[in-house]
């Protein structure tokens, strides 16, 4: 058997390039044509970028006898290019159609997109630049050439192009029928991605309901380079999705190997969604990579730090509140949350929703800490904790509350829900017991629900004014919840109030919870038996507020 059918050989003769990230593209082009002796046909910037550099190229227009038109965006949508990339070299009608219509067959393009996701994720992109740079002919000859991957090579990523010349010169010149089955596969999956990102986009930005409400003759105003007409709208962020829509999609780009997943059997990665901010995006500042749990925990905690407007503090292990603390300076507020478990701190994730500096820098390495989060740190600060060869330094930028769609993997199905991006006020408590809780209570309840939001469920925190006392979490029964979160108090419970995620189905755990000494409660109420929960608080003489709204946590 002959190598050319054993390894399905094609020659490569004839590639177009066309890229917009140009890495590597002059060494690779100058190799396969003074190598491989390999016609170049390309477009635009490309072909103005190998000229440059002394590398002779035909234009596409040439190839076509069509002159690029409206501002780039017609020029490789023609028979002659995409008749050269489908036609079936085996199938002797399609290369008599070649014959008849005078069209040179290509072997392989070597093609990156529109630099789609890196325009987007500038700061104040508008809807028209984002939408000019949506690539038209990219895309319809990547699928071109990846549907005959029998015949034609596709080539989506620089990263690729030093195997191509390595089993070009293997082989004298041609391509194995593996590497290009391979190759297209790739490129479906860079077509799919960018499509993905471009729906997600257009999703964010509100797309098609600006375009149900804004009058046709209104659109206008459209910038960039080709010109387009778009409405000027800003993008809306994913808090403003009410629903789950009917059909999720979202794109992830391998980003980290982990060492492991929760458990070292485990294998384990990162990839990011590419949007803005957040743990996924935050930047390592250490030396010491992030783990599986790391990552899990650090996300716990900075979601809780960002429900926080005044300087705050958390203390997260297992994705629980260890301690939470709210002071002054980010010192103070590090040792408030210390001070509620310090047992449990040890080995902890530390969560800032404030740039660190040097004071709560060396307030932070006293005890071992896996990890610390925080939008920024100060020069002295990170030279403190970079000295600590263990300890993980994330910059994770402005603080926000997440918002959007979360998904949960299940076997056979992903589930997917809005955010719990509740954020509860002042004036959604209703009282309901005879004694009203006085203001420094509701400023204490107030901080208890918030930490008590990110609680697993069944979910109770003790806390004060600027400070947990003791937190019960994850249990099957919500008075031993209310029992353990007074257990494992190291500070005096007595004087501190109560936060429960959902109703008390019984007084049991108002009555757990007064021999503590506490003085008020907060909880959703909405029992069954709310009047005797209710009345056992006014038995205690406790105050107890409703929120109408409830935080499980699974």
């Amino acid at each position: 058997m002959s190598e050319h059918n054993q390894h399905g050989l094609r020659n490569i003769r004839r590639a177009l390039l066309s890229v917009s990230d140009k890495t590597g593209l002059i060494e690779f082009a100058r190799a396969l044509q003074r190598r491989f002796n390999v016609e170049l046909l390309s477009t635009g910037g490309t072909a103005k970028a190998l000229r440059e550099m002394g590398i002779e190229v035909r234009d596409v227009s040439e190839v076509t006898g069509f002159p690029e038109m409206l501002d780039g965006r017609v020029k490789t949508l023609h028979p002659r290019i995409h008749g050269g990339l489908l036609a079936v070299r085996d199938n002797p009608k399609h290369m008599s159609a070649l014959d008849e219509h005078g069209i040179e067959g290509i072997d392989m393009v070597v093609i990156n997109l529109y630099p789609f996701e890196q325009t987007i994720a500038r700061a104040g992109v508008t809807l028209a630049e984002a939408i000019e740079q949506i690539d038209i002919g990219g895309p319809a000859m990547v699928r071109s050439a990846a549907k005959n991957y029998t015949d034609v090579a596709v080539v989506t990523s620089p990263e690729m192009y030093e195997r191509v010349l390595s089993e070009m010169e293997e082989h004298k010149g041609a391509l194995t029928l593996k590497t290009r089955a391979h190759f297209a596969g790739q490129a479906f999956v860079s077509t799919t991605r960018y499509d993905a990102a471009i729906w997600s986009y257009l999703q964010r930005a509100g797309f098609e309901d600006e375009m149900e409400s804004t009058p046709r003759a209104n659109i206008s105003g459209g910038i960039g380079s080709g010109g387009g007409t778009y409405p000027e709208m800003p993008v809306r962020s994913l808090e403003d999705v009410q629903d789950p829509p009917d059909f999720a999609q979202w794109t992830l780009r391998k980003t980290a190997d982990l060492r492991y997943g929760e458990n070292p059997h485990q294998a384990a990665a990162l990839y990011t969604t590419g949007a803005r901010g957040g743990v996924g995006a935050a930047e390592i500042l250490s030396r010491k990579e992030m783990s599986y749990n790391n990552y899990v925990d650090a996300d716990a905690a900075w979601q809780l730090v960002c429900d926080f407007d005044e300087t705050a503090c958390a203390i997260i292990k297992h994705t629980n509140p260890a301690g939470v603390g709210a002071g002054v300076t980010v010192e103070e507020s590090y040792r408030l949350a210390l001070a509620t478990d310090p047992v449990s701190a040890f080995g902890g994730v530390v969560a800032f929703n404030r740039p660190v500096d040097s004071a709560a820098a060396n307030a932070l390495t006293e005890i071992f800490t896996e990890v610390v989060i925080a939008p920024d740190f100060d020069v002295a600060a990170l030279e403190v904790l970079r000295a600590k060869k263990n300890l993980r330094v994330l910059r994770a930028g402005a603080p926000h509350t997440a918002g959007g769609l979360e998904y949960k993997q299940i076997t056979g199905a992903m589930l997917v829900q809005t955010r719990d991006a509740h954020l509860l006020m002042r004036d959604d408590l209703k009282v309901v017991t005879r004694r009203a809780p006085t203001v420094e209570e509701i400023d204490a309840l107030l901080f208890a629900w918030t930490v008590c939001k990110h609680t697993k469920s069944n979910g109770i925190v003790y806390a004060r004014a600027r400070q947990t006392v003791g937190v019960g979490a994850g249990q099957m029964s919500r008075v031993d919840s209310v029992r353990i979160g007074a257990m494992r108090a190291q500070l005096p419970v007595a004087g501190s109030v109560l936060a429960s995620d959902a109703f008390f189905p019984f007084r049991d755990g108002i009555d757990e919870a007064a021999k503590h000494g506490i003085t008020a409660l907060i909880q959703p109420g909405g029992s069954v038996r709310d009047d005797e929960i209710i009345a056992a608080a006014d038995e205690h003489n406790l105050a107890m507020v409703f929120t109408g709204i409830r935080h499980f946590r699974h």
